[in-house]
């Protein structure tokens, strides 16, 4: 198959393109260097292609508080993004499906997180934005499937996590960010200060796993929400146990910081569909998909360090 790929370069990008090529297929890679999608005719030199799927992965967001400090701009630039990218798919591209990547964030933690309540209520104010932008692009997919019948997909990931994890100059997420302060605790004697009281709640799923559920959900479902998660949650307070544990940083040490910005207390998704959609789905230990992730981190260390 002939597969266009937009935001390539970002975390998940770097894994699922890799493994669609394994695969066989011919994959066009996009990232915002060689295609701007902000401006609304940055697809037209892919109008003579002719692709089969369509994974629509390319968001303009950070992890931590980069939502509280850019919601205007998050608004305006990834309406732009999913407004482009539905056009060009809908008036050049209508035989391609198109696989969506939404997030955990539009959920209103007010409701169970499951599917059917993705757009039900209001995602936490420090979230809103963003999410709001995620709910409107699954929106945009549902008019165009409904109006001109358009197949697509339309997963929600809990946090990635594992080894090559976008080291540019931007914010971390929580478990990145977490690895790095203690590696930072080892080697150079830094205080470990992590956000909040440690109790708040987090899910992790290891990027291979959730790119093989993709992968698999994109050959059988079709005009679907699916949530991709591991479907447990650990506190903050876990997770640094776990990799005081593995660096060998004395837990006794970490501070915490009751000032910081947390956001929402607890995020688990229901991956009740998922299971039934892909039964054989067995993601890794969270154990040893952390270690293998503070091996990578360690060893790329020079890259990293802040």
């Amino acid at each position: 198959m002939k597969i266009l790929v937009t935001g390539a370069s970002g975390f998940l990008g770097k894994t699922l393109c890799p493994f669609l090529q394994a695969q066989g297929h011919h994959v066009v890679e996009l990232n915002s260097k060689i295609c701007d999608l902000t401006k609304g005719v940055s697809l037209d030199q892919f109008n003579i292609e002719r692709f089969d799927q369509i994974y629509h992965l390319a968001a303009w967001t950070q992890a931590g508080d980069f939502c509280l400090r850019h919601p205007g701009e998050q608004w305006i630039i990834n309406q732009k993004i999913n407004t482009h990218v539905l056009d060009w798919w809908q008036k050049s591209q209508p035989q391609a499906k198109l696989i969506a990547i939404g997030t955990s964030c539009s959920y209103d933690p007010a409701f169970p997180l499951s599917e059917e309540n993705y757009l039900k209520g209001t995602p936490i104010d420090s979230l809103l934005t963003y999410g709001m932008t995620k709910r409107m692009l699954l929106y945009g997919l549902k008019a165009l499937s409904k109006q001109f019948g358009l197949e697509y997909l339309y997963v929600v990931p809990s946090t990635l996590y594992g080894p090559n994890y976008h080291t540019d100059d931007r914010q971390l997420h929580f478990i990145f960010d977490l690895i790095r302060k203690f590696i930072n605790g080892v080697r150079k004697d830094d205080p470990v200060i992590l956000w909040g009281d440690g109790e708040q709640k987090r899910e992790l799923i290891h990027v291979d796993d959730f790119v093989g559920a993709l992968v698999s959900l994109t050959a059988t479902a079709k005009n679907t929400v699916v949530n991709i998660g591991s479907g447990k949650e650990h506190s903050i307070k876990e997770f640094a146990q776990m990799i005081s544990s593995s660096v060998g940083y004395p837990f006794e040490k970490v501070q915490f910081d009751l000032t910081k910005y947390v956001g929402a207390r607890s995020k688990v998704l229901s991956i009740e569909r998922l299971l039934s959609l892909v039964p054989s789905f067995n993601p890794k230990e969270l154990k040893l998909g952390l270690e293998e992730t503070i091996d990578w981190f360690a060893k790329d260390y020079a890259s990293i360090e802040r």
